[in-house]
């Protein structure tokens, strides 16, 4: 079906992530048009590791996460994604099958646009094309960081690190916000088990860089030096 009204004129896909920002709006108007729209709930794919797409996808609402599969069945989380984060470009554009499983964590709806749709625009905006280049620099520079911080950072440098992501992603106010996934989940994103999860997080409360109420509210107390735990300052 075509953009629902997840994906308003005014709240489009679209304009919701920065590379399709700046587009005239003959171009604009044209690739809403050509723009889908799906509601998933969680725990659906949106697509499994495997299989073949012509699809770009972009996350308008809730959180999805890319994961993959040892031969023994235990789960590593890749990648999260946000509203306005865009994903399956690898077998958009190679034509290859999709190399990871993408899950919704919650409710989310995901909008689609079609490869030959995609193509055709990027064809005639010089300007989203430079921004795509752009976007998938960035896609390499969060890989090579993503080697690193699963190999080289401490248990506390990581979960130090994935706090202040979900600090920004959920745009915190006062410094407060809800985990966006389950601390298992959590535990496969940075690479450790979920009780060094809530030990880290026990130090970190008595540190008093954190408060938690409940299983899954936090509040950030101390932002530099969380900060400088990560390796960010």
């Amino acid at each position: 079906m075509r953009c629902c009204e997840h994906c308003s004129h005014e709240s489009s896909c679209i304009t919701s992530v920065p590379v399709f920002k700046g587009m005239n709006d003959s171009d604009l108007s044209a690739l809403q048009k050509v723009t889908r729209s799906r509601e998933f709930q969680k725990g659906e794919l949106i697509f499994r590791d495997g299989e073949r797409s012509e699809t770009l996808f972009v996350v308008k609402e809730g959180l999805i996460k890319l994961t993959k599969t040892s031969a023994e069945g235990k789960e590593q989380i890749v990648r999260l994604l946000f509203p306005g984060d865009f994903f399956g470009l690898f077998a958009l554009l190679r034509n290859e099958k999709h190399y990871v499983n993408a899950e919704a964590l919650g409710k989310t709806v995901i909008c689609s646009i079609d490869k030959k749709d995609f193509l055709k625009t990027m064809e005639s905006n010089s300007d989203m094309s430079f921004r795509f280049l752009l976007a998938l620099n960035d896609r390499l520079y969060e890989a090579d960081e993503s080697v690193s911080f699963l190999g080289l950072m401490e248990v506390e440098q990581r979960l130090a690190r994935a706090l202040l992501l979900f600090y920004d992603k959920t745009k915190a106010k006062n410094g407060s916000f809800a985990l966006p996934i389950s601390k298992k989940d959590l535990a496969s994103f940075i690479g450790t088990t979920p009780e060094s999860i809530s030990r880290k997080l026990l130090s970190f409360m008595s540190q008093n860089l954190i408060e938690m109420d409940g299983r899954r509210q936090i509040k950030i107390l101390e932002l530099e030096k969380l900060k400088l735990l990560a390796g960010l300052d």
